[in-house]
C-alpha cells in the first residue's frame, strides 16, 4: 500500500467512510505499528475542529412532543424502504463517536430522526474528501442526486475580507467548472443547484477563494482551497 492510499484510508475510516472490513484492517494494523497509530490519532486530532464549524441545528418546537406520541402510539406502520434505517445510522454514528465526531454525530442523528418525523433529506449519492496542497482534508462534500450538496469545513478558515469561499464540480471532465454556490461566512453549509446531471463517481469538487459575490468570470479564478474526487458513499 502507498504512503498516498494510507493517507486515504486514514482519513476515510476517521470520517466514518470505510467498510467495516477496512476499519478492522486498519486498526489492526496500527496495534502492530506504534508510528502508523500515532498517524491515526494525529488524523483524529486534525478532524476534531469539525464539532466547532459544524452549524447547529435547532429542534423544532413541539418536535419531542411529536416524538413521544408516536413512540408510544402501539400500532406503528413499517418503515417504508425509503425511510432512513436507524439501526444502520447508530452503527454508523458509532465509527463517527470513535473518531472525535461526538457533536456531529449527535448532529446527524438528530438530523435523521427530525426528518423521520417532518422529512427525509436527501441521501448523499456521492462523498468527496476535499484535500489541500499538502494533502491535508479540509472539507467533506457530500451530493444527492438532485445536487443537493452539504459542504461540511473540516477547519475554521482565515477568509480575507473582500473575499468568499466558493464550490466548483465538473459534471464532464471535458468540460468547464459549474459553480455550486458560496460559501458567504466561511462556515459549512448545504447547497442546491437545479438542472445538473446527478453527480458521479470520480467527479471532481473544489473550493476556490474568489472575489466578494462569487467568480467575475463564472470560472475559478483564485487560489483552491481543497480539491478531490467522489466516491460511492459506504453503506
Amino acid at each position: 500500500m502507498t504512503e498516498r492510499s494510507l493517507d486515504m484510508l486514514i482519513d476515510e475510516v476517521v470520517l466514518g467512510l470505510a467498510s467495516d472490513a477496512d476499519c478492522a484492517r486498519l486498526e489492526r494494523m496500527a496495534a502492530a505499528d506504534p508510528a502508523l497509530a500515532a498517524r491515526l490519532e494525529r488524523a483524529r486530532q486534525r478532524f476534531a475542529p469539525l464539532d466547532d464549524t459544524a452549524t447547529p441545528l435547532p429542534v423544532p418546537e413541539g418536535f419531542w412532543d411529536r416524538l413521544s406520541d408516536r413512540l408510544d402510539t402501539a400500532q406503528i406502520p413499517p418503515a417504508p424502504a425509503e425511510v432512513v434505517d436507524l439501526g444502520e445510522m447508530r452503527a454508523r454514528l458509532a465509527r463517527w463517536r470513535g473518531a472525535a465526531f461526538g457533536a456531529v454525530a449527535a448532529s446527524l442523528l438528530m438530523a435523521c430522526i427530525a426528518g423521520w418525523s417532518l422529512m427525509v433529506p436527501p441521501a448523499p449519492l456521492v462523498v468527496t474528501v476535499l484535500l489541500d496542497a499538502d494533502g491535508d482534508a479540509v472539507a467533506l462534500v457530500e451530493s444527492a442526486r438532485d445536487n443537493t450538496t452539504r459542504i461540511t469545513l473540516l477547519e475554521q478558515p482565515e477568509v480575507p475580507s473582500g473575499r468568499v469561499m466558493q464550490v466548483w464540480t465538473k459534471p464532464d471532465d471535458a468540460g468547464p467548472p459549474v459553480s455550486l454556490g458560496l460559501l458567504a461566512d466561511g462556515r459549512s453549509e448545504t447547497l442546491t443547484i437545479r438542472g445538473l446531471t446527478a453527480p458521479a463517481s470520480q467527479q471532481l469538487y473544489e473550493i476556490t477563494l474568489e472575489p466578494a459575490g462569487g467568480s467575475p468570470t463564472n470560472l475559478p479564478t483564485g487560489p483552491i482551497l481543497g480539491v478531490g474526487r467522489a466516491n460511492d458513499p459506504v453503506i
